[in-house]
């Protein structure tokens, strides 16, 4: 193996087992339970930005941020891990639904024993990118890179929900 060559951490290829470990006991208890098999996911560590993880649905894939994961070894286990999950069973029993809908949520509550949460509140400080501060009539928005690199390149304009004015940089 060439020096150049980075080596994981064992820490993160353990996390990484133990996350394939929980998809794995997620499947089982959801087959055990509903009776029915279903066909396992193609499994990534690559999620980017503030999300903990992804499904992607029509790809039957999981994606989870190794960042988040990182900072969040626990919990992120044993609740990020079986949401993305439910996700996949939701779309493998009933097709295209809302994203966190009754269905999702009967997953994670009568399958996985968890509550239904939507979101996570793990500190992102290390994996939000920069950012860039925007006016209007009532307050500062902090615009991800994404959106002011729209506004300067394609001349996009964003309005704030709460005045409707137009946002301008504040420099």
């Amino acid at each position: 193996m060439s020096d150049d060559l980075q080596q994981a951490s064992p820490t993160t290829k353990m996390l990484e087992q133990l996350v394939l470990d929980k998809i794995s006991a997620c499947y089982q208890q959801a087959e055990q339970r509903l009776n029915r098999s279903f066909s396992r996911p193609i499994i990534n560590f690559n999620q980017r930005g503030k999300a903990a993880g992804s499904a992607r649905l029509q790809t039957n894939e999981l994606r989870f941020n190794s960042i988040l994961l990182q900072e969040n070894q626990q919990h992120f286990i044993m609740h990020t891990v079986p949401h993305e999950v439910a996700h996949l069973l939701t779309y493998q029993l009933y097709g295209r639904t809302k994203p966190h809908g009754k269905e999702w949520q009967q997953i994670m509550n009568q399958i996985f024993d968890l509550a239904a949460k939507t979101t996570h509140q793990y500190d992102i400080s290390s994996v939000k990118g920069k950012s860039f501060t925007y006016a209007c009539q009532c307050t500062d928005h902090q615009l991800t890179i994404r959106r002011h690199n729209k506004i300067v390149r394609d001349n996009i304009k964003y309005i704030c929900r709460l005045c409707k004015q137009s946002l301008s940089r504040k420099h």
